[in-house]
C-alpha cells in the first residue's frame, strides 16, 4: 500500500507540474493574441457605464518587441466589413427589359430566337400593318395565320455598377396566310393568299441607370430609354398585289391605283418609323420571392410624303402616316428554386392609339388593348453563362396566340 501510495504521489507531482506548464503556455497564447488588452479595455468600459467593448487587433510583434505603445495598436482596424449588394437580384427575365444591370467594365453578349404565331377569324382591315394590330385599308372579313421568327444578337455593357447601354440588332423572318373572299366581286368561294419576307430588322439601342440603392424589402428603380431605327424594310416599301388580290379603282385617274384592298407581296421586316420609349423598371425583393414590373410610353416619330408601291410600277400617295402611340405595362413575380433555376410569371399589358393620316384619323382604325401572359424559366450554367425561356400566351383577340423566346447572355 505503501509503494502504490508512493506511486501516486509521484503521478500528481507530473500532473501539477504539467498543469503548471499549460497554464504558463495559455498566458503566453493569450497575451500574444492580445487578450490580456482586450480585458482591460473591457474592465475599463464597464467601470466607466460602457455597454461592452470590441475586439482589438492582434498587436504586432515587432511594435511588442520595440515596446510601442498598445494603444497605437487598438486603434487599427481588426478589418474590412463586407459591402452591401447594391445591385438588384437576378429573376427569370420574362419581359424585354432586364432588371439587373452590367457590372462595370462587363460585356454581354446575348443571342436570342423568337417564335410567334396568330391565327385570327374576324372581320377586319386589309392593307398595310405599321405596328402590332393597327392596318390600314379597308374592311374585308377573312382568317389570317401568321408566323413569325425573330433572330437578334444583343450586346451590353457595364459604364459604371449603376450604368450600361445596350445596342440590338434583329432579323426577321414573317410567312402570312390569307383565306378570304374577294369583296365587290360576290364571289362565294374562298382563296387563300400567302406572303413571305425576311430581312434585317430595326436596330435599337437603350440606355439604363439605376436610380437607388435597394435592398431587403427596398425597391430597387432603373430608369431606361430605347430608341428604335427604322433600318427594316417597312410596310410601304413592299408592293402590293394588284393581280390576285387588288380591285382597280376604276373611277381614279392614275392607272393601277388602288382602293386599299391589297395585300403585300412580300412581308416588311420592319415597322418604318422611328421611336422613342422612356420607361421605369422596379423590383422588390420580399423573401423568398421577388416582384418587379415595367411602365413605359413609346412615341411613334410621324413621317410625310408616304407612298405605298403597287404592281407593275405604280405609286399611290399616302401623305402623313402617325401611328398610334403605345402605354405599355407588365408585372411580374420571380421565385428562385436553387442556386441554379428561377421561375417567374407575369402579365404584360399595351395600349395602342389609333392611327393618323394627314392628321385625321385612319377610317377603321381604333384604340387596341393588347394582353399578354407570360411565364418564364431561367438555368444558370456557371457565373457566365444564363440560358433564359420565356412561354407568351396572347389574352385578347389583337395579340399573337403564342410566342416562345430563349436567350442565352454570356457575360465577358
Amino acid at each position: 500500500m505503501r509503494s502504490q501510495i508512493t506511486a501516486q504521489m509521484a503521478q500528481l507531482d507530473a500532473m501539477r507540474r504539467a498543469l503548471a506548464e499549460q497554464e504558463a503556455d495559455y498566458k503566453a497564447l493569450r497575451h500574444a493574441v492580445g487578450m490580456d488588452e482586450l480585458d482591460k479595455q473591457r474592465a475599463g468600459n464597464i467601470a466607466a457605464g460602457g455597454a461592452g467593448a470590441s475586439a482589438l487587433p492582434m498587436p504586432a510583434a515587432d511594435s511588442v518587441a520595440s515596446g510601442a505603445p498598445v494603444a497605437a495598436a487598438q486603434q487599427q482596424p481588426v478589418g474590412q466589413a463586407p459591402k452591401s449588394d447594391t445591385r438588384p437580384p437576378e429573376v427569370a427575365p420574362i419581359f424585354q427589359q432586364p432588371g439587373v444591370l452590367t457590372p462595370k467594365g462587363k460585356f454581354i453578349l446575348e443571342p436570342a430566337y423568337q417564335f410567334g404565331y396568330s391565327s385570327l377569324d374576324r372581320v377586319a382591315l386589309v392593307g398595310y400593318t405599321v405596328i402590332p394590330a393597327i392596318l390600314i385599308g379597308l374592311i374585308d372579313a377573312r382568317q389570317v395565320k401568321t408566323t413569325t421568327q425573330i433572330g437578334w444578337l444583343t450586346t451590353r455593357y457595364g459604364i459604371t455598377n449603376r450604368l450600361e447601354v445596350e445596342l440590338r440588332v434583329p432579323y426577321v423572318w414573317t410567312h402570312e396566310d390569307t383565306v378570304s373572299r374577294e369583296i365587290f366581286t360576290g364571289q362565294a368561294t374562298d382563296n387563300a393568299f400567302g406572303s413571305s419576307g425576311h430581312g434585317l430588322g430595326d436596330i435599337e439601342a437603350t440606355m439604363r441607370y439605376q436610380l437607388n440603392i435597394g435592398g431587403p424589402d427596398k425597391a430597387f428603380y432603373v430608369g431606361w430609354l430605347r430608341v428604335k431605327s427604322n433600318t427594316g424594310k417597312d410596310p410601304f416599301e413592299v408592293t402590293t398585289d394588284c393581280v390576285q388580290r387588288c380591285v382597280e379603282n376604276v373611277l381614279s385617274e392614275v392607272p393601277l391605283s388602288v382602293t386599299g384592298t391589297g395585300l403585300p407581296l412580300q412581308q416588311p421586316s420592319g415597322t418604318g418609323f422611328w421611336s422613342i420609349q422612356p420607361g421605369l423598371t422596379w423590383l422588390y425583393p420580399t423573401d423568398p420571392v421577388v416582384f418587379f414590373g415595367n411602365f413605359s410610353y413609346l412615341y411613334n416619330v410621324p413621317r410625310d410624303n408616304v407612298e405605298r408601291h403597287v404592281l407593275l410600277g405604280g405609286v399611290e400617295p399616302l401623305g402623313k402616316i402617325k401611328p398610334g402611340d403605345i402605354v405599355d405595362l407588365s408585372i411580374g413575380m420571380g421565385l428562385s428554386l436553387n442556386e441554379k433555376a428561377s421561375i417567374s410569371i407575369g402579365y404584360d399589358q399595351s395600349f395602342v392609339g389609333t392611327t393618323k393620316q394627314n392628321n385625321q384619323r385612319v377610317a377603321g382604325s381604333t384604340k387596341t388593348v393588347l394582353g399578354t401572359l407570360l411565364l418564364g424559366g431561367s438555368w444558370r450554367f456557371n457565373d457566365k453563362r444564363t440560358l433564359n425561356f420565356t412561354l407568351g400566351v396572347g389574352v385578347t383577340r389583337d395579340t399573337p396566340d403564342a410566342t416562345v423566346t430563349v436567350r442565352v447572355p454570356m457575360m465577358y
